[in-house]
């Protein structure tokens, strides 16, 4: 009972801040900033407890916590393009530090480093190319797309829990995550499908639908941010498997460390931003 009252009132707060930041442009890019660092950190420390393991925790961290920066920057008009010149050096640092070192295996370390900006930095950066868009006159931020992303994958969380628990039989993925049915993912999806139509609806009535999608494209949006959030939170589960640890941290309590509460959503982003320049094609 208490477990389950810490988690609720974690809870809260945390999606508490996660909408509220999206409301405004600055709170999102350093609310952002900072769980892009604070979860990088978490990845360093876990992957430097791993045998002939040694990356560079501090500018690994910095490093991708300036791509952020950088990204929000460039996307919002305000820096030009040359202000990924330093994040640049700072890869080729910590790839050419390697020959200096004589760390045990610089391999491993080359390829956990890299890791942590695609894994990591890059998804969160690409939050602002979902933000800072162009009307054909300015950059305005928009607070709706890159919200749903969240918005969805606690929906489909909520369904996938709740028919789950009610129907679930057929284990989705056994080997990672045996708490997964097959039942619970298609009750998570037609749970954020309609979601997708009633927020379709919506935006629609009230000239809101910023980014000018049909309702087949929004449940799409839905459901491609459902596939790979669930993908996100299994390879999530297979890092930790692999790692032998059954969460990545305690900083939230009751929910573990920043890469469980993220797991999703570093998949779901680009995934998302993806899927919308793809129907920019179309």
């Amino acid at each position: 009972m208490k477990n389950f009252i810490v988690r609720t009132i974690t809870s809260v707060f945390f999606v508490a801040a996660i909408v509220t930041c999206f409301l405004s442009p600055r709170a999102m890019v350093l609310l952002f900033a900072l769980v892009t660092g604070m979860t990088i950190w978490e990845f360093a420390g876990l992957v430097n407890d791993r045998p002939s393991v040694t990356i560079n925790r501090f500018i690994t961290t910095i490093a991708g916590v300036y791509l952020f920066l950088a990204m929000a920057g460039y996307n919002s008009g305000i820096t030009p393009s040359s202000v990924f010149i330093p994040y640049l050096v700072s890869i080729i640092y910590l790839m050419v530090a390697e020959l200096y070192l004589k760390a045990e295996d610089p391999i491993n370390n080359w390829a956990y480093t890299m890791m942590s900006q695609l894994y990591i930095a890059l998804p969160f950066s690409l939050l602002n190319v979902l933000a800072f868009r162009s009307n054909g006159q300015e950059i305005v931020y928009h607070y709706l797309t890159p919200l749903c992303v969240f918005v969805f994958l606690w929906i489909n969380d909520a369904g996938a829990y709740l028919c789950g628990s009610a129907f679930g039989r057929n284990k989705l993925f056994p080997r990672i995550s045996p708490g997964k049915s097959w039942e619970g993912s298609i009750g998570g999806c037609l749970l954020v499908a309609i979601a997708t139509l009633l927020l379709w609806y919506f935006t629609e009535k009230n000239g809101v639908n910023e980014l000018g999608l049909t309702a087949i494209q929004w449940v799409g949006l839905g459901l491609v941010i459902v596939i790979f959030g669930t993908w996100g939170d299994l390879i999530e589960s297979l890092f930790k498997r692999t790692l032998g640890i059954k969460d990545s941290g305690n900083i939230l309590p009751g929910h573990g460390g920043m890469l469980d509460r993220f797991d999703s959503t570093l998949l779901a982003i680009p995934a998302v931003v993806v899927y919308l320049y793809t129907l920019t094609l179309f």
